[in-house]
């Protein structure tokens, strides 16, 4: 699928681009080489009449986007929230493109529920409206339980819309193999392994169990944190194209107006979104990556609603562990730690002067620690740090993409509840709190007991591995009838019992 025929999907898209006026704009924001922008001119200039017009009263590029379809929508949501990578102007025309396309009819929708769920509608639900909210990939009706009268909210997928992304992806791919052939200087930003993390996220969201089971897990994982619920699954009327799930009522995160006249205080869910956030993403490594002010809302408790879980972010434990040392070296404006922890990770070449880069990080820190707390900007940080890390040769850290992004996401909501936020303070404790669970004497005592617990697991090959591994050193071969199998079970045992003892030492802490 991904052969030259995708020319043809790229000369229409570069038409658009250039009859949208979106090209000049997205080669501006990516500061473009110029033999990629002769590329993008020859895919677009001469066939500009085969390139679809959009709506004129949109801006440029979320224009062309919407023109060209799907997939190119939530390719543009995803860069919406990148302002580090296609600058902050781009990135605010970008944000049209959330939860305002048009609907696709609520008979089709009706028949999909029937198809998927496999009864009558009237059946399952006593209520089914119109379409409250139109996305790239799905839209949502509100609805009520026929049996319990609950209600409830269907999201739907869109007809075929697994054919039409496949197809555009492909196309993805293709011109992800053009920037790599044309723009040199690009491929640090490893756009083949962006397209395929893009991938990866569009097809966990055609898929609404997986969003049904990543809301469970995340459910699971937050139900103690105070101030923030879900909206419960109804798995019973779930399906791949069709998910049930509570009705979220309450007032929307980005009307300000109406937060206040309810009298509730923003300062305040603007730091809980922020700390929120950080203890997902730390804590567990299970987080929200799509949290804007049209997926949440605030109850009339005051407590933070989430919902839409088609996009969740995944870390690992090292990650997390490198991630908050950085954020925390920041904080601490250690800046000679900071950059250790980037050799430390692998994540600068090793070759280049860990001093030297230390130095480039305190240029990045210090301007923006003396700025007014108002102006302290974590995605400004990213933004420099990105442009320092380049020339030191650090690449895209794609497992770190969502991460990233959703932090930015996340300030911009938190400084649109409360403008003078600081963001730091608010960080601080979050991460300190982490830090000290996961680096200190604790931490190595907790992964003690893990290591204890794989070699007790193992145990009784100890003594066939040892065996391997001599016999394998052994020259000339060791004959069978002199292996000290004396020294092998007391490898073994001496094994066992100091995982055994490790168990009972973790146990004892924990």
């Amino acid at each position: 699928m991904r052969g030259p025929h995708n020319i043809i999907r790229l000369i229409r898209t570069g038409a658009t681009f250039e009859r949208t006026g979106a090209m000049d704009v997205v080669l501006d924001a990516y500061d473009a080489p110029a033999s990629l922008r002769f590329v993008a001119r020859l895919l677009g200039k001469p066939f500009q009449w085969l390139g679809y017009k959009g709506d004129p009263l949109m801006p440029p590029a979320p224009r062309a986007l919407t023109a060209l379809g799907p997939a190119y929508i939530k390719f543009g949501q995803v860069l919406s929230t990148r302002p580090d990578l296609v600058g902050n102007d781009l990135a605010v025309q970008l944000r049209v493109l959330q939860d305002r396309l048009p609907p696709f009819s609520t008979a089709e929708a009706r028949a999909t529920v029937e198809r998927e769920l496999g009864a009558p509608i009237d059946t399952m639900f006593s209520e089914f409206s119109e379409a409250i909210a139109a996305a790239s990939i799905a839209q949502v009706h509100h609805a009520r339980l026929a049996d319990t009268g609950e209600e409830v909210a269907v999201k739907i997928l869109r007809p075929g819309i697994e054919r039409a992304f496949r197809r555009d992806i492909d196309a993805f791919y293709f011109a992800a193999r053009v920037v790599d052939l044309f723009a040199p200087g690009a491929r640090r930003l490893r756009p083949m392994e962006v397209i395929e993390h893009f991938d990866g996220v569009v097809r966990g969201e055609l898929d609404l169990r997986l969003e049904s089971a990543a809301a469970s897990e995340f459910a699971a994982n937050t139900k103690d944190d105070a101030g923030f619920v879900l909206p419960p699954i109804k798995w019973n009327l779930s399906g791949r194209r069709v998910m049930t799930l509570g009705w979220a009522d309450g007032l929307s995160l980005g009307d300000n107006a109406a937060l206040d006249a309810a009298g509730h205080d923003r300062a305040e869910l603007g730091a809980r979104v922020l700390r929120l956030f950080l203890l997902h993403a730390l804590r567990d490594g299970f987080f929200h990556s799509d949290m804007h002010q049209g997926n949440l809302k605030v109850a009339a408790n005051g407590d933070l609603i989430a919902y839409d879980f088609g996009i969740m972010g995944h870390i690992d434990e090292y990650t997390r562990r490198v991630y908050a040392e950085i954020l925390f070296g920041f904080i601490r404006r250690d800046y000679q730690r900071v950059a250790e922890v980037h050799f430390e990770a692998g994540y600068v070449p090793a070759d280049r002067d860990v001093d030297e880069f230390a130095r480039a990080l305190r240029a990045v820190g210090e301007p923006i620690f003396g700025m007014n707390a108002s102006h302290i900007s974590m995605g400004r940080l990213l933004t420099y740090l990105f442009e320092v890390t380049e020339r030191f040769g650090m690449e895209t850290r794609t497992e770190l993409i969502l991460l990233q992004r959703t932090m930015v996401v996340v300030e911009g909501v938190a400084r649109s509840l409360d403008p003078n936020i600081n963001i730091w303070e608010v960080a601080r404790p979050v991460v300190e709190d982490y830090i000290k669970g996961s680096i200190g004497p604790k931490a190595l005592l907790h992964d003690l007991k893990r290591t204890a617990l794989v070699m007790a697991r193992f145990g009784p090959r100890l003594p066939g591995l040892v065996q391997n591994a001599l016999v394998a050193q052994a020259t000339p071969p060791v004959p069978p009838r002199r292996f000290p199998w004396a020294l092998v079970a007391l490898t073994g045992l001496c094994g066992v019992l100091l995982g055994a003892g490790a168990v009972a030492l973790a146990d004892k802490v924990f």
